[in-house]
């Protein structure tokens, strides 16, 4: 297809485009001012186009612009057409009067095409400007008057009654301004001399042009014009003043410019070029710290201003011309430095108390502190404090001189060393601060005795234990230290009056190590208590006591005895029964103690001879011996048999007893035996005068004692018997009781067979390890049981009687 025919499409394509939007095509005009805030409603295209604002989402409308730019935008909500970017006419339309923005508002559904103009008005947001800042003209002192100088012209970028409308000249007596207007971009302004010059008089005439704008208010811009007058050289320089007065700061960096002095020569040319230079005298050359520009006179810094080193300087400047001769004249310039918080303080600490006790009383002088600043002013005042809480203060002696004082009581056992940090800030701006840390040791006195773990201490010793053995490391700390630390022990009693502690145990005065001095023996001796003292080698010297409690444990290091009538192992005993004895008939009843306590004093009995025996029987806790069943013609006529009686210690011990057991005929027979066997007289005995009086008595005590039990029970309220323990009574399967009390018991045991009388008492242990067993005969019966306080000291006596044994068991 040839160009032509393109062109016909696209011709054809814009007409379809036309129709499509049903060819409606309008035109609105809005205006506006430039530099409006965003959101800024320009016009309403609902109402201008008719459209209800209900139906503008519907229809999608759309404003586009065919800047690259969107600077408007339509609310569909509303139909206001807003501002949407900022607008700058001058940057949108540059050198134009009218700026005008062209938009389209478009809907759909049908297309409608609205082409909207918009006027950008300007506003008086520019002021005039010259292109050069200064305009400066050289004319000479014989110029005639009325010559012109050409002026630049102002340029301002908005249009109309906003641009550039007049110009002026400040005043003077020299000049005079002309403007020539000949129409747009024709102005011109123009100098006239109308005064002649006089360089001696005035050698530069500063002028201002300023161009004014027709805004409301008006804007302005202006140039700087400079005259300078040429003259001929036929004066001297002059320094423009006797005395220069200036300022630096110390430690100001090099070619810091400080100040410059003037000469001037009323000549010109060669005649009036000035050198300046620096005069040294005596031994102060201001070149090692200052510089000074030969053609300008700038002083500036050229090596190290320090204000504690020099605080003013006194320095000579000489001018000088290039004629020939040349003439100068010098003049006097006076720099005070000016001081900068550059130094800070220093902490200076002279010790004089090191270490101090801690006793050491309130306002106690421990160090003297010294601050000093070299700063001048309110740079070098100093202000020094403590930092932390610490028993110590500073005070203040006389201006920076403090005395650091004890403020508080010490404890070397809580705080061994202070680390005083004292911080001295200056008045300086901004501030300068410096800190020291003062370590005050503190030392120790003898205020702490030494202290035991426990203020009792028990301790438990097997008994046959070795003699030197260790039984215990009593310790004592001191938090003191060194001499006032170091602890001695000793006992202060003994067990009794006649026997010291010293004779059974040694404690070892540097270690504490309490050693025996012999063995001990439970049955004997159960359990003693002695006083140790720990006392320390300050001066004076401190101590403190603890009680040590040794309780002897039992060992099973006491074999059974067996009680009379029998004899233990190497001798033979007898018994007789009839032929005609039933099963269960009472042969024998074995008896038997042990020394030791608790377990180790529980005794068993059994029948360990002959084997296979099956007509006799023994009561393992009573010891009795009874028939299993009745005699036949088989059976032996003696019947020897053999009584092992073991406790129940680790490892067991026993004993054995050899009964020879004699079956006869008939009970005449045991009779006649007995009858040959001397015995006492059937009458009152001296031990049935003995066991009625003490019946008797014990009957008296059960009595006063259980009266004296109801009448404490009842002034008592319940919770001050909760401290006591209570001894117990309990009974056995096997027939036999079982006592147990706290403090110390005996089991008393009275016995009357035909021909036999004993009564065995055994102690108890201290402390009860288990209760002890006292055997009876599988007949008795006791059913009451009597608790006592174990802290009086009363004692209950029970009789157990036995009708048919005629066996008593007193326990106290």
């Amino acid at each position: 297809m040839g160009r032509g025919g393109l062109t016909v499409t696209i011709w054809i394509q814009i007409i379809a485009l036309l129709s499509l939007c049903d060819r409606a095509t309008a035109q609105l005009s809005f205006s506006v001012s430039e530099e409006v805030d965003k959101g800024t409603v320009v016009g309403n295209l609902a109402k201008d186009l008719q459209i209800n604002v209900h139906e503008l989402e519907k229809r999608d409308l759309r404003v586009v612009s065919g800047n690259s730019n969107t600077y408007f935008d339509v609310d569909l909500k509303t139909g206001a057409l807003y501002v949407r970017d900022r607008i700058d006419r001058e940057e949108l339309c540059p050198n134009t009067v009218k700026c005008v923005l062209n938009i389209e508002a478009i809907l759909s559904h049908p297309m409608y095409l609205h082409r909207i103009e918009v006027q950008i008005i300007d506003i008086n947001d520019n002021a005039p400007s010259f292109r050069e800042k200064e305009k400066i003209f050289n004319i000479s002192e014989s110029s005639f008057t009325g010559e012109r100088y050409l002026l630049p012209m102002a340029n301002d970028a908005d249009t109309g009654s906003n641009s550039v409308k007049s110009y002026k000249l400040s005043p003077n007596e020299y000049f005079s301004l002309d403007v020539q207007s000949g129409g747009q971009h024709s102005e011109s302004a123009e100098l006239v001399l109308q005064k002649s010059l006089d360089r001696e008089k005035q050698s530069v005439i500063h002028l201002t042009l300023t161009a004014l704008d027709g805004g409301k208010p008006a804007r302005s811009g202006t140039l700087k014009i400079v005259v300078n007058v040429i003259d001929i050289n036929d004066n001297v320089p002059v320094f423009s003043q006797p005395l220069y007065k200036a300022q630096v700061t110390e430690n100001a960096p090099f070619q810091t410019s400080i100040l410059t002095v003037t000469a001037t020569d009323l000549d010109e040319g060669i005649h009036g070029e000035i050198v300046y230079s620096f005069i040294e005298r005596g031994n102060f050359n201001p070149e090692t710290v200052f510089s000074i520009n030969p053609d300008t006179g700038e002083i500036t810094v050229a090596g190290k201003v320090d204000y504690e080193e020099n605080r003013a300087y006194d320095i000579r400047v000489q001018a000088r011309d290039k004629g020939t001769p040349s003439r100068s004249v010098h003049g006097k310039v006076l720099v005070e430095v000016i001081d900068v918080n550059d130094n800070i303080p220093e902490i200076i600490i002279t010790s004089l108390l090191s270490p101090v006790k801690e006793d050491a009383e309130i306002g106690t002088v421990v160090a003297l502190v010294t601050v000093t600043d070299k700063d001048g002013g309110n740079n070098g005042l100093i202000t020094a404090k403590i930092v932390g809480l610490v028993p110590f203060k500073l005070k203040l002696n006389y201006k920076n001189y403090y005395s650091l004082t004890v403020d508080g009581p010490l404890d070397r056992e809580s705080v061994s060393q202070y680390n005083v940090t004292i911080t001295a800030i200056d008045e300086g701006t901004p501030p300068l601060s410096s800190t020291s840390v003062i370590p005050v040791h503190i030392s120790d006195v003898n205020d702490n005795a030494p202290l035991f773990s426990e203020p009792v201490i028990n301790v438990y010793v097997k008994e046959n234990s070795a003699v030197g053995a260790t039984l215990f490391t009593i310790t004592a700390v001191d938090p003191d230290v060194e001499e006032n630390a170091k602890v001695t022990y000793s006992s202060l009693d003994g067990i009794s009056k006649s026997m010291p502690i010293t004779s059974v145990v040694n404690i070892n005065s540097e270690t504490g190590d309490i050693v025996s001095l012999q063995s001990f023996n439970f049955e004997e001796l159960k359990t003693f208590q002695f006083k140790v003292q720990a006392t320390d080698s300050g001066v004076p010297p401190l101590s403190s006591n603890t009680t040590v409690n040794i309780f002897i444990l039992d060992e099973n290091d006491n074999s059974p005895a067996i009680l009379a009538p029998y004899s233990e192992h190497g001798s033979v005993n007898s018994e007789s029964i009839p032929y005609s004895a039933e099963a269960g008939y009472f042969v024998a009843k074995i008896r038997a103690v042990d020394a030791d306590s608790g377990y180790n004093a529980l005794l068993s009995y059994h029948l360990s001879e002959p084997k296979g025996n099956n007509l006799f029987r023994i009561g393992t806790s009573t010891g009795e011996i009874r028939t299993k069943r009745r005699m036949s013609d088989n059976d032996l006529k003696t019947h020897p048999l053999v009584v092992l009686v073991s406790d129940n210690g680790e490892p067991s011990l026993s004993a054995t007893l050899s009964i020879d057991v004699v079956v006869v005929e008939s009970t005449a027979d045991i009779q006649t035996q007995f009858r040959n066997v001397p015995v006492k007289d059937e009458s009152f005995s001296d031990l049935n005068l003995y066991l009625l009086i003490a019946i008797v008595s014990v009957s008296a005590i059960f009595l006063l004692s259980l009266i004296s039990l109801i009448a404490v029970k009842c002034h008592r309220t319940d919770g001050s018997f909760g401290r006591y323990s209570a001894p117990m009574i309990t009974t056995h399967p096997d027939g036999s009781w079982s006592y147990s009390k706290a403090t110390q018991q005996y089991d008393v045991c009275f016995s009357s067979d035909t021909l036999k009388s004993d009564m065995v008492v055994f102690p108890a242990p201290f402390p009860p390890v288990d209760g002890e067993l006292i055997s009876i005969n599988g007949g008795d019966t006791f059913t009451r049981t009597q608790t006592l306080p174990n802290k009086e000291k009363v004692k209950i006596i029970y009789i157990i009687y036995r009708a048919r044994t005629s066996s008593c068991c007193l326990l106290t």
